[in-house]
């Protein structure tokens, strides 16, 4: 199963951004995490956040094993640029282009089938305990 995390806006130029997540791409989570951690750039610490985030949603919301989990794609794609000036000689003025990247993540592993059935059960409990709660008010 694929589950995915997104970052936007990320005030960085999407191509120094690609050069970190190339490096990421394929490894499995564990691995991309070290990787991330001992890469001195500010693109690592922004992926590193997002593929913390694809790993908790992949854990919380599907049940699935961290250790299992791979990164399967890493998109980089621009954002919006923020267009500034800054003076210059005689009286002119040079643009500055103010970058920014949107990161997506997804990761790819093993679904539990168990997490899912008890939640299942908690569920149908809930609902039973609804019906006989009307039940009794009809009495």
């Amino acid at each position: 199963m694929q589950v995915k995390a997104v970052s936007k806006y990320n005030r960085i130029s999407a191509r120094k951004t690609r050069l970190v997540a190339d490096m990421v791409r394929g490894q499995k989570a564990s691995a991309a995490f070290s990787i991330l951690k001992f890469t001195p750039k500010k693109a690592a610490r922004l992926v590193e956040k997002t593929l913390k985030s694809a790993v908790a949603n992949a854990e919380n919301n599907f049940g699935m094993d961290k250790k299992d989990l791979v990164v399967s794609t890493i998109l980089v794609d621009e954002g919006p640029t923020l267009k500034r000036h800054q003076p210059r000689a005689r009286g002119m003025a040079s643009a500055i282009r103010k970058r920014t990247a949107h990161v997506t993540i997804v990761v790819e592993g093993n679904e539990k089938p168990v997490k899912k059935t008890i939640e299942k059960e908690k569920v149908e409990k809930k609902q039973e305990e609804k019906t006989e709660k009307v039940k009794q008010e009809k009495k």
